[in-house]
């Protein structure tokens, strides 16, 4: 990531028309180019925000939100982001559309098409989104799967560019649970330079195929990947010390198992001893003090979580801008 910004010449022109209508599903479909040049656009974009600058580049078009999953801040953040971006978002329940009731999915991609100029959709299976988009002639954006959030990380790190200057050569540690999270977290690391490792009780390893594929593109940017089972190995030295809850939306069943199982992935003040003294702490939220991160971990001088909730808003409107 560079440090300067590459909004402006020949070379974001051409960045910015490789966007224009293209889906938003995994950062693995991007480019490190491409992932810089969204970045870059959600600071500037935040900047007009705060300082009270109007700008609607999406002024009369709209947005339909899908959830088959229950949201606050993918929710808010959307609606939020094309109001300000002069549009409008137009909420859908999974459970009130005709896909509740075995409509085809490639059916009601081509409807919607037809009255929509973009859809974001946050559900379980990544298959959804892949055949939304595969019947769909407007852009889709993935809002979360069980196996992929790359608004999410889009937005953490933004956050931690801002708060560190650079991305290139950061080291991440994510310790916990190998979920939707933690792919796409390695992904953009590898896209964008930086290292990460990740430390997992055994069986709750991220997937195979995703860490392989993530190796494959470190090799060409020269970031080092990891995946361990000693959180200490891998949050030695770490920059950025991330986390999520132990057991996430539909595997509530679980919980009493993931808690016995996940009980040395705390990341607490014991823990964070071993991380860079300047360390920043990142949780894409909701947490659960006490389980996954303690009070004093989350709550303390160290925490970003909140600057990293925000940011939400101003990455998901770089990507709504660029793709709409």
């Amino acid at each position: 990531m560079q440090e300067t910004s590459i909004l402006t010449g020949a070379a974001s022109e051409e960045l910015a028309a490789s966007l224009k209508g293209r889906d938003f599903l995994a950062l693995a479909d991007y480019t490190p180019q491409e992932l810089c040049y969204l970045i870059d656009l959600a600071i500037e974009l935040k900047r007009r925000q705060k300082s009270g600058e109007v700008y609607h580049p999406l002024k009369g078009k709209t947005l339909g939100m899908i959830f088959e999953k229950s949201s606050t801040r993918t929710r808010v953040s959307f609606e939020v982001g094309m109001y300000q971006l002069g549009g409008h978002a137009l909420f859908l329940s999974g459970n009130e559309l005709q896909i509740g009731r075995g409509e085809p999915i490639l059916d009601t991609a081509q409807v919607i098409s037809r009255y929509l100029d973009g859809i974001m959709i946050r559900t379980f299976a990544h298959r959804t989104v892949i055949d939304l988009a595969r019947g769909a002639t407007i852009p889709v954006i993935n809002g979360l799967t069980d196996s992929e959030h790359p608004c999410q990380v889009m937005a953490d790190y933004q956050t931690a560019l801002e708060h560190k200057g650079k991305l290139e050569g950061l080291k991440v540690a994510y310790i916990g649970d190998g979920n939707n999270m933690a792919h796409s977290l390695l992904m953009g690391a590898a896209k964008l330079g930086m290292h990460m490792s990740v430390a997992t009780p055994e069986g709750y390893e991220p997937d195979a195929g995703i860490v392989s594929q993530t190796k494959a593109v470190a090799s060409e940017t020269g970031s080092q990947i990891m995946v361990c089972r000693d959180p200490r190995e891998a949050i030695e030295g770490a920059d950025i010390v991330y986390t999520d809850v132990w057991a996430s939306m539909g595997q509530e069943a679980e919980q009493k198992e993931r808690i016995k199982a996940f009980a040395a992935y705390q990341v607490n003040e014991e823990l964070v001893k071993h991380a860079k003294s300047d360390y920043l702490f990142m949780h894409c939220l909701p947490a659960h003090r006490g389980e996954e991160v303690s009070e004093g971990v989350i709550d303390g001088k160290h925490s970003i979580v909140f600057d990293e909730a925000e940011n939400r808003l101003h990455a998901q409107k770089a990507i709504m801008a660029a793709l709409m």
